[in-house]
């Protein structure tokens, strides 16, 4: 089952596996290690909850679940994270009846959606080039969605450390700076869409739209023919942009912990 109770059917695991591995590897951790199929992932420069969660692979590996959970809590104490299991089709419905009964909290929830790019571009050219200044992409990122400065180090290294191709968006305007960002990863056929943000003050015009197409361009003409993003499910906005664009639901997921995180 989904976070929301709709049920996942057997044929649609392997595109979840998919859609799994290339988020991971969009987005990756700074310390991975498995436990059987569970795959751990800590991230001590940066809070997100992608970056520090457990994350069971395998529908079918429900060994010594409590022993597991008790060691996964120790090694995500060391980091200073709370313990997180993130709930998708691939959880194991043994786990999902353990943290139910032990009344572990739900914290969150997200919905994956994936778009067909041969629907929704024409073959056009580039109107705007992505960055290579890591460091140029981190400042306008931050100061977009208004974060906390103290994580640029970890920013900078979480996007430092992605193996496939990406594309570092960045508008501007001469009296403002930057009015928006995103980040394509282009992942063989597949294009992960990241850390999209447009500022407060220049929200309603359209630049969420434009960024986003802009970076699908580049994706597409770099080969890939699908596009995947994760947005939260209370992200109405964010939700609207990627529907109108054409995205459609593939799964969720949610975080769960046993105090709420």
């Amino acid at each position: 089952m989904t976070p929301s109770g709709q049920k996942t059917t057997m044929s649609d695991l392997p595109k979840v596996r998919r859609l799994e591995a290339v988020g991971f590897r969009a987005w990756p951790a700074a310390s991975v290690q498995y436990d059987g199929s569970w795959l751990c992932r800590l991230t001590a420069g940066h809070p997100s909850r992608r970056l520090n969660s457990v994350n069971p692979l395998d529908p079918s590996d429900t060994r010594d679940i409590d022993i597991r959970l008790e060691k996964a809590a120790k090694r995500f104490a060391d980091y200073g994270r709370p313990l997180l299991v993130r709930q998708t089709p691939l959880t194991p419905e043994k786990l999902v009846a353990f943290m139910d009964e032990a009344g572990w909290a739900n914290v969150g929830r997200t919905i994956v959606m994936m778009v067909d790019l041969a629907d929704l571009l024409r073959d056009e050219g580039l109107d705007h080039l992505p960055s290579r200044d890591v460091g140029r992409f981190v400042d306008a990122r931050i100061r977009v969605a208004g974060d906390d400065p103290g994580l640029k180090p970890g920013l900078t290294e979480i996007i430092n450390a992605i193996k496939p191709e990406a594309g570092l968006f960045i508008f501007e305007e001469p009296d403002f700076g930057p009015t928006a960002v995103t980040i394509a990863v282009q992942d063989n056929d597949l294009a992960g869409i990241l850390q999209l943000g447009v500022a407060q003050e220049r929200r309603g015009r359209g630049l969420g739209t434009a960024i986003l197409h802009a970076s699908l361009r580049w994706a597409k003409l770099k080969g890939a023919r699908h596009a995947w993003v994760q947005v939260e499910a209370d992200n109405a906005a964010a939700l609207a942009l990627y529907r109108r664009a054409g995205f459609r639901d593939v799964y969720e997921y949610s975080y769960r912990g046993p105090h709420a995180a």
